[in-house]
């Protein structure tokens, strides 16, 4: 078909300014927490990592769009809207805290900053090349996956991420300035929920953005309450991402030890990036989960080899950039202002005059909407399922926050303990919450898998589908036991059962405890099933 696809409309433009500030936020949390939790130095992130994690979403929000361009000829329709792609947020943290950070910290006992800092960047680019590795492998199962696992499973996972990490979470970045937050949430609301048309047809959520920064900057006593963690360091200094042959170096020998936890944030894009297909699907996108899937493996891999740290994933969300009226034109330029701004350090400077506050509204009603999309695009009958895989993410939720807090403290408590013996820091810790803070853990890690296992589970018993809801669990109870899901460890590693750290009973119990637990329940229900089943046809038998 000869259909004129426009390539930037109006609606791209809003769509342009959500997906650019999410994937800029994750420039800079991954700055900030090597720098200010590591002592990181931030010149050298600035010129090395940044570019080639850049990269990345440059390449792949490129190919995204020409998915979307080449749906749009080949049904005719002129309303297609690309796939979003950008940084993975949990993984961006995830590496940072537990790699990269780490790695650092581990060179330095030998090496000079610069060295030590570049030691860590060539395994993290090892560790990238891993992930990319795993999901090229796993990208050729995920449309079966796609069959296998109900709707309820499959958009409940994206529901829980799209009210807890994108509206709740960010609903605390809008209150850290209120005064600013609250004006552009309701300039957010006004304009995308009841459609009000602003003068000029300005776009909601620029308009949004840009009312925010400008209140911000114009009434000086809000400046000392800024939240955003930019130094301005390198600011507008170019750094052209080149082949890297340092995570090479380190493949088979340093970044070894870092693969049970690079394989399940891989694992996870990929399930992610099913559940976004599936998402994309309903809204009236047919894209082929292969191809999203596979770019997305091979845009993390360029993004290794090229310097990069943090892989790249479709992102949940295609419905609420499709209300927006987005087509094709605003993932190519996020694209190319993201993969240019890391590259002269435009990135940098945006940071140090946009305040999270002013972008947090467009991520919140991006939230929203996915989460409404979860419950209308599933059957009524599946409710509940939805709900039930909204759970494993709050649980993640207030796993992360309590973490970050607890954490560091009993880390200064233990510390101490060696200076003063008889000061035993579990006893400062209410015991409810020692006895209770594994099994948060534990049921935060893996939240995405638990989700889509327990909304299929639910979602087959709804139906009257026993046995399909047994095999649910069965894969429930493989995966806890090795870590997949409901990992004791505070990285989420993967890891053989018998070789858990033995000093904590509860640690080393948690796997055998929650495969157990799965695995008796599937039993369970398998067998009321057959018992039901036999019961009937012993009672047709007698008709």
């Amino acid at each position: 078909m000869n259909t004129r696809v426009p390539l930037f409309s109006l609606g791209d433009f809003n769509a342009f300014f959500a997906l650019f500030l999410d994937n800029m936020v994750n420039l800079v949390i991954l700055y900030g927490i090597l720098t200010e939790v590591f002592g990181f130095p931030g010149s050298f992130i600035y010129k090395y990592m940044i570019p080639g994690t850049a990269l990345g979403v440059l390449f792949g929000d490129l190919v995204y769009s020409w998915f979307a361009l080449r749906l749009a000829r080949k049904t005719g329709r002129s309303d297609v809207t690309a796939i979003p792609l950008g940084l993975d947020t949990p993984s961006t943290i995830g590496i940072a805290v537990t790699v990269l950070g780490p790695a650092y910290i581990g060179y330095r006992q030998g090496f000079d900053e610069t060295t030590a800092a570049q030691m860590a960047w060539y395994v993290g680019m090892a560790v990238m090349i891993w992930m990319g590795i795993v999901k090229i492998a796993a990208s050729f199962v995920g449309r079966y996956i796609q069959k296998i696992v109900p709707e309820a499973g499959l958009l409940g996972s994206l529901a829980g991420i799209g009210i807890v990490w994108l509206s709740a979470n960010q609903f605390i970045k809008t209150m850290e300035l209120p005064l600013v937050g609250l004006l552009s949430l309701s300039l957010v609301l006004l304009t995308l929920v009841s459609s009000y048309k602003l003068p000029g047809k300005i776009p909601g959520a620029a308009a949004a953005v840009i009312l925010g920064v400008a209140v911000y900057h114009v009434l000086p006593f809000w400046q000392g309450e800024a939240v955003h963690q930019s130094t301005g360091e390198n600011i507008l200094s170019f750094s052209f991402p080149m082949f890297q042959a340092g995570g090479l170096q380190v493949l088979f020998t340093d970044s070894l030890r870092y693969l049970p936890v690079a394989i399940p944030f891989g694992l996870l894009t990929i399930i992610g990036g099913i559940n976004v297909t599936e998402g994309a699907k309903l809204a009236g996108d047919d894209y082929k989960t292969r191809d999203i899937l596979l770019t997305e493996a091979f845009v993390t891999l360029i993004a290794g080899f090229f310097g990069g740290v943090s892989q790249s994933t479709p992102y949940i969300g295609h419905s609420a950039y499709k209300k927006m009226g987005a087509k094709v034109g605003y993932t190519a330029l996020t694209g190319l202002l993201i993969g240019l701004g890391g590259m002269f350090g435009i990135v940098g400077f945006l940071v140090s005059v946009i305040p999270e506050a002013a972008v947090s509204p467009i991520l919140i009603f991006i939230g929203f909407e996915i989460t409404a999309m979860a419950y209308q695009m599933t059957p009524a009958s599946h409710n509940m399922a939805v709900t039930f895989a909204i759970i494993p993410s709050i649980l993640n939720f207030g796993y992360i926050k309590v973490k970050v807090l607890f954490e560091p403290v009993m880390f200064q408590l233990q510390n101490l303990a060696q200076k003063i013996p008889t000061l035993d820091p579990n006893a400062l810790i209410p015991v409810t919450f020692l006895n209770e803070y594994p099994y948060l853990q534990a049921l935060a890690q893996g939240y995405i898998l638990t989700a889509m296992v327990w909304g299929a589970a639910v979602s087959y018993l709804i139906d009257g589908k026993a046995i399909r809801a047994s095999i649910a669990l069965i894969f429930g109870s493989v995966m806890s036991l090795f870590g997949l899901i409901h990992s004791p460890t505070s990285t989420g590693e993967l890891f053989l059962p018998w070789k858990l750290d033995m000093s904590s009973s509860m640690i080393h119990s948690i796997p055998y405890k929650f495969s157990a637990a799965y695995l008796l329940a599937a039993v369970f229900i398998a067998a009321l099933a057959l018992v039901s089943e036999y019961k009937k046809r012993q009672h047709a038998d007698h008709i």
